[in-house]
């Protein structure tokens, strides 16, 4: 994946479909489960990011990876799309960036986020202040 040496499975598992989007959430043993069996299985990247649930989709991925299965995968989740009175809205802000990868840590119990990538581009300033103004906090991602 990319140039920087990130070896994930051919296929891998998007998880936004068991917290969002597609009907009521499903239950979580049962995804707990489903992430289990796809990992025994090859399955080497997990695809999460903080807005499915919103956030317990991240949640859930914590509590999968407990017990050695996090060393099993490349983890990789987003950031980029947040609510705001009840609105979606697309946000690079330096500052809201960082808060979004602390909370994303958080709530997926790791200490480091594979691939951490925007998940829509915040149109209203220049990508480089996105990008610069985050790698100082990247010793929390692999590949940024």
């Amino acid at each position: 994946m990319g140039s920087q040496g990130l070896e994930v499975s051919a296929q891998g598992l998007g998880c936004m479909g068991m917290s969002a989007f597609y009907g009521a959430p499903k239950p979580e043993p049962d995804m707990i489960k489903l992430i289990h069996h796809a990992i025994n299985s090859g399955i080497t990247f997990l695809d999460t990011s903080d807005i499915y649930g919103p956030k317990t989709n991240e949640i859930l991925l914590g509590k999968a990876l407990k017990g050695g299965m996090r060393d099993k995968v490349e983890l990789a989740t987003k950031f980029g799309i947040r609510e705001v009175n009840g609105a979606r809205e697309y946000c690079g802000d330096p500052a809201y960036v960082r808060s979004a990868c602390e909370a994303s840590l958080e709530r997926l119990g790791v200490d480091c986020i594979d691939l951490y990538y925007q998940h829509r581009i915040d149109n209203r300033l220049p990508i480089e202040i996105t990008v610069i103004n985050f790698l100082p906090f990247s010793n929390f991602i692999s590949n940024v």
